[in-house]
């Protein structure tokens, strides 16, 4: 079951199933159960997995599994995979029945038929949900109520009831508990306030570039919202992003039915103008935001590959970061993103590199988000009721005292072709139970998605992950750590009379 109301609750599943077995004088040894998992994929559903993978390697003492209809095999997108699954166990003589259907399965044509079209109209209920779930979401945007994502410097997210009414700030981490509550965006300490504001002023009217922003916070010794030094990009973020205005904006990234992650063009973008209260005039954004279009305004190709030569002549060299040091150019991603690669531009211009250094640039960056990770993970964990310290011998991270976790940041790699890879490399002497390796995203800028592997099932010091990967390695990857930080808390059992 994805949720736990109505008639697919696991518990009304189990009393359905006890019934139909009762009154066919069918024993029930064993039970599997996903409860709170989505059906339209088969990862994350262990109990599923755990089934099949039982079934094939013989592990049975049971001849016939019972389901409660043919939606709780599977909501898959394509039916030909519910098929699958059944027809595996079929091969292994392995019946399965549907309790609350009113067909046999019995392999008759009819059977056949009937359950084809309700395999499509399982997986049609959850198209169909999906497209009423972002029409929802989307009012609730437009209302001007946050969803997703953290505040930002210089704001807060703030908790409200369904009637407006203000209940508290939620901190880094917290999330409402009641369904009907909502969160929005209000402003921050009155210095963060004062500080994003300035941060406008020296951009447009005094003519200060971001990095040269970044610089003056760091010798002012002011950090960002995470606790970390400013770089150009944290700077340009809060130059760029609408909610400084005050406006609510959503839907920039896509990711539907389980399906491939997508970046949405600008005009699907969902948003509402004056949601929140506004950190900065709207002109003064107005303002910033035309200085950045000036400075990227699309080039032709050959304007493009001009700047590239007459750099490559003034330094001798091309590469990545040089690139993106010169305030003057197109960003190498620009370039990367035009020409279908960075390699590619180079040879336009006639420059043949041995190698990028820019990775030299990204590698120094990724160890100064490790630290910050860690933080996280242990803030995760404490608030989800786990006891959990960091060895700083080791930088594992201990939780209950009875497994320890470590963290391996994955840099993002283009190939020439344009495809993404992440080749990771685990340190198998210290041995941690659970490694979350995090993936960062095209740009190595934040965390695309995260992996945790258990020890027993780490084969290799070396392993190499594309944006798509095989059910053996996908079934360990999440959007998020939350997952992890539930199972780890810690249930309080009652007392025994």
């Amino acid at each position: 079951m994805s949720t736990d109301h109505q008639k697919y609750s696991t518990e009304n599943q189990s009393d359905a199933i006890k019934q139909y077995a009762e009154a066919r004088g069918i024993e029930i040894v064993r039970t599997y159960a996903d409860a709170g998992k989505s059906g339209l994929k088969i990862e994350g559903r262990d109990a599923l997995r755990q089934l099949i993978d039982d079934v094939q390697s013989g592990n049975t003492d049971f001849t016939l599994v019972l389901v409660y209809d043919v939606s709780r095999w599977g909501r898959f997108q394509d039916a030909d995979e519910s098929a699958y699954y059944e027809y595996i166990c079929r091969r292994a003589g392995i019946a399965v029945e549907y309790c609350a259907e009113q067909f046999d399965n019995d392999g008759s044509p009819i059977s056949t038929i009937v359950k084809g079209v309700k395999r499509a109209m399982a997986g049609e209920y959850s198209r169909e949900l999906s497209t009423k779930v972002f029409a929802g979401q989307g009012r609730l945007i437009e209302k001007g109520y946050r969803q997703g994502g953290p505040a930002g410097f210089g704001l807060r997210r703030t908790l409200i009831d369904e009637h407006g009414v203000i209940k508290g700030v939620l901190d880094r981490g917290e999330h409402k508990s009641i369904q009907t509550d909502r969160v929005i965006l209000t402003l921050g300490p009155a210095e963060e306030v004062d500080l994003v504001r300035g941060i406008y002023q020296a951009f447009v009217h005094q003519g200060y570039s971001e990095r040269e922003i970044a610089d003056d916070l760091n010798q002012r010794g002011i950090p960002t919202d995470l606790g970390r030094p400013w770089s150009r990009g944290t700077v340009h973020q809060i130059l760029i992003n609408e909610k400084y205005v005050g406006d609510n904006v959503w839907n920039r990234r896509s990711f539907k039915l389980k399906k491939k992650r997508v970046q949405n063009d600008p005009e699907m973008w969902i948003r509402s103008q004056g949601a929140f209260a506004a950190v900065v005039e709207r002109e003064l954004f107005e303002a910033a935001k035309s200085i950045i279009g000036a400075r990227s305004f699309r080039l032709s190709d050959e304007e493009m590959l001009q700047s590239l030569r007459k750099l490559y002549r003034q330094r001798g060299l091309l590469s990545g970061i040089v690139i993106d040091e010169c305030e003057g150019m197109p960003s190498s991603s620009a370039y990367s993103s035009r020409f279908g690669s960075l390699l590619r531009a180079y040879g336009l211009v006639g420059f043949t590199p041995d190698r990028d250094y820019r990775y030299v640039e990204i590698n120094r960056e990724l160890r100064r988000l490790h630290p910050e990770v860690l933080r996280e993970v242990l803030d995760g964990l404490r608030g989800a009721g786990s006891d959990a310290w960091q060895d700083l011998q080791t930088d594992r991270v201990i939780v209950n005292s009875e497994f320890s976790l470590s963290v391996v940041v994955a840099r993002c790699v283009e190939t020439p072709t344009g495809l993404l890879r992440w080749n990771l490399r685990f340190d198998t002497s210290l041995a941690p139970d659970i490694t979350i390796v995090v993936r960062m995203d095209s740009a190595n800028r934040a965390p695309f998605d995260y992996y945790l592997f258990p020890r027993i099932d780490m084969l290799s010091e070396k392993l190499r992950l594309g944006e798509e990967n095989a059910l053996g390695l996908d079934a360990y990857r999440f959007d998020d750590l939350e997952l992890l930080y539930d199972i780890a808390a810690p249930v309080p059992l009652g007392e025994a009379a």
